[in-house]
Formats: structure tokens, sequence, C-alpha cells
């Protein structure tokens, strides 16, 4: 019963079969999107020079953890519509961020780091935004109907 490569009601596996999505971390985009993380904290942030320690580096730090953070947050609400779209759209922002963060380490400090790595980066970010937006759409298409993504009516007496 899949619905979309990026993680809507199935993500496709390593044997390139559907499988039930049993929680966020089963999302590509969410397991990209950790990696990435990984890579920042490991080969980029240290190289950075010292006078971006409580700038770009701390910006960079929270802006890589965030759209973790909100997936796993908006999963939770993935049965209300209007909620889940709307952390979708903030770790869609998120990326974004990122893109912007690591487009300033590319052009201002060059010479520290791994430029490849941070084009794959740049790459990988905006691949997960692209993601984000296909997740959303998948879920919109899959969901209940508007009536229905509201918490239940109080029982009556």
């Amino acid at each position: 019963m899949g619905v979309s490569r990026w993680g809507g009601l199935g993500c496709w596996g390593e044997d390139g079969e559907m499988q039930k999505t049993q929680s966020f971390r089963d999302l590509e985009v969410y397991k990209r999107l950790y990696q990435n993380m990984l890579l920042i904290a490991d080969k980029v942030l240290p190289k950075l020079p010292a006078e971006e320690r409580f700038g770009l580096i701390d910006q960079m730090r929270r802006a890589s953890k965030a759209p973790l953070a909100i997936i796993a947050e908006g999963y939770a609400k993935k049965h209300y519509r209007r909620d889940w779209l709307r952390y979708i759209n903030d770790a869609i922002g998120e990326c974004n961020e990122m893109i912007t963060h690591l487009s300033c380490c590319k052009d201002l400090y060059s010479k520290y780091l791994d430029i490849n790595l941070i084009e794959r980066l740049i790459a990988d970010y905006d691949i997960s935004g692209k993601q984000l937006f296909c997740l959303g759409k998948s879920w919109l298409s899959t969901s209940p109907p508007p009536s229905l993504t509201h918490y239940p009516p109080s029982p009556t007496p």
C-alpha cells in the first residue's frame, strides 16, 4: 500500500520493496537529514575558524538538527493534516536555511573545508526539501478528508 518513495504511507526498502512506515525514523528524508547532521558535526563545524564559534557554527549546529526534531514532532500529528503540513513546511524552511549556511561556508571559508563535501551537502539539503514537499503532497492525497483530520468530538452525555 505504498504511496511515495519519500515515505508517504510506506517507503522503499533496500530490496526495492515497499515497506510500511512504522516510525519517523523509517522516512528516507529523515535518514538523509540525520546522516547530513552527522557529517556537518564531524567534518564541517570543527574546521570553521574560531571567530565563527558564536555565529555560523552555532547556527549550523542548531539548523542541522532542527529538521530532524521537527519531523519527529510532526510525525506524531500526521493524522491531523493541517498540523502535519505545518511541520513539513517548517522542516523545508530549515533545509533552506542549511543551504544558505553551507553556501556561506563555501564562499567564505573554502580554504578550510572540503568543497566537494559542502556541495554534496547543499545538494542533499535541496533533495531533502523536495522529499519533504513530496511527502506532504503524498500525505494530502492519502490522508482522510478534512472533516476527519480534526480532534474527535467530545462524547455526548
